[in-house]
């Protein structure tokens, strides 16, 4: 087996398993920014957010980590993947800065809703532009 072939076939394993890593560590936080869309009692939504906020903003590294990996190992499939999907990329960075923002204001308001409004909205946008890329 050719040593290039072999390196390849590494690189495409690794950015797997860290895809597979984001996918399960921030669909769990996604999940939580749709429910608390659905949720009236404040309580309950503070405790759920409570739940995710030790973890939440790290899930994201994968996401670099896997942009940083696909531009080093294959230069040409990261320029045509990104170049494609330039507005789904777009929206989903729109809706991770929009989550956190919403998450750190969210803390720190008199009146909650608006912020717990804009993180489950930056949650669902981050889900939809995830689905519509796969």
């Amino acid at each position: 087996m050719d040593v290039h072939t072999f390196l390849a076939g590494i690189w495409y394993l690794l950015l797997g398993f860290i895809l597979i890593l984001y996918v399960i560590t921030d669909g769990f936080d996604l999940g939580i920014g749709l429910f608390v869309l659905f949720e009236r009692d404040e309580t309950w939504r503070s405790g759920m957010m409570a739940g995710i906020s030790g973890v939440w903003d790290a899930n994201e590294t994968w996401l670099v980590l896997f942009g940083g990996a696909l531009f080093g190992a294959f230069p040409a499939v990261y320029a045509i993947t990104l170049h494609a999907l330039y507005i789904p990329v777009g929206a989903m960075l729109f809706g991770l800065i929009m989550r956190g923002i919403a998450f750190e204001f969210r803390v720190h308001a008199h009146d909650k809703r608006f912020w717990t409004q804009a993180f489950g909205g930056g949650s669902l946008i981050v889900a939809l532009a995830q689905g519509f890329m796969l």
